[in-house]
């Protein structure tokens, strides 16, 4: 399996490219927007550029992995010759099932279809198709060409055979897989937003402020980042979406989010994506600075 189709040229989609043309594979990278493309590039080329300046890759490396990958604003032309498809488009059920029956119908009749969703149904997803045993859950973390774990879900429906190429090829991409059953956010999903969740309702209920929940959780649990800067980090709306699913898939209120989420959210407040969350991001700065709506 040498020729990878990844459709979504976002901060998912590009490191997946990334990574799958680091490792010798054809790719072509998929989007509807063509400066969606041109920046997945830019950025992929820039981080190619940080493992050339730490000297873990030569400029050779790089090269080869920019000609790798090629892009395209057709879905049906850039999964024609695919092996593997994986989607990376915005967590949305409708949009991911609107775009599986397209890959379903374009690709060829033995590739395998994944999805890095972090939270939908694989079984759902898989219903859109006409290949259901050949649907699985590819979920990666961000950012991809740093973070090791690669979720696999199985879907009702997915085959041992695809299950274990999935498992394989992951090693292959240096990524460690683990392998989950499809339940509502999976198991990364469903630890970490009720975690999440709760951060922030410690926030809206007054219990501490920006910097101290974070600082608490950093230097008490040992996570290299505070829950509201995760959050940023994530994308509010991203998580906002999650926990939703978790809601709706359970039935279970305890997922409900936290009001000031949703306020967030409905006032273009997603994190370090939109320039503030819980805090403000200038570009070129890593500098941590408290938003306003939140400084005593």
């Amino acid at each position: 399996m040498k020729n990878i189709s990844v459709i979504g040229a976002g901060t998912m989609g590009n490191g997946i490219a990334h990574v799958f043309a680091m490792n010798g594979y054809a790719v072509s990278l998929i989007d509807i927007s063509g400066p969606a493309l041109e920046k997945a590039l830019a950025t992929i080329s820039k981080n190619l550029d940080r493992m050339v300046a730490k000297e873990k890759i030569s400029a050779d490396d790089k090269a080869a992995t920019l000609a790798n990958i090629t892009t395209y604003t057709d879905l049906a032309k850039g999964v024609k010759s695919a092996e593997l498809v994986v989607e990376a488009a915005t967590e949305n059920i409708d949009l991911k099932l609107k775009i599986f029956a397209q890959m379903d119908e374009a690709a060829p009749a033995d590739a395998i279809l994944a999805t890095n969703t972090s939270s939908i149904s694989i079984t759902k997803i898989a219903a859109a198709t006409k290949r259901p045993e050949k649907v699985i859950g590819m979920h990666f973390m961000n950012p991809v060409p740093v973070m090791k774990l690669v979720e696999v879900i199985r879907g009702y429906a997915t085959s041992d055979e695809v299950t274990s190429i999935i498992m394989e090829m992951s090693k292959g991409l240096k990524k460690v897989p683990v392998e989950v059953n499809d339940y509502p956010g999976f198991v990364a999903n469903r630890i970490l937003m009720p975690m999440i969740n709760e951060a922030i309702y410690s926030l809206y209920e007054g219990v501490a402020g920006v910097e101290e929940i974070d600082t608490v959780m950093k230097l008490g649990m040992a996570h290299p980042m505070g829950p509201l800067q995760l959050a940023d980090f994530i994308g509010l709306d991203v998580c906002l979406s999650i926990l939703h699913v978790l809601k709706d898939g359970f039935g279970n209120p305890k997922y409900a989010p936290c009001p000031l989420l949703v306020n967030m959210v409905t006032a273009g407040k997603k994190g370090r994506k939109s320039g503030e969350g819980f805090y403000t991001y200038t570009a070129g700065s890593k500098e941590l600075v408290v938003a306003p709506s939140f400084k005593k």
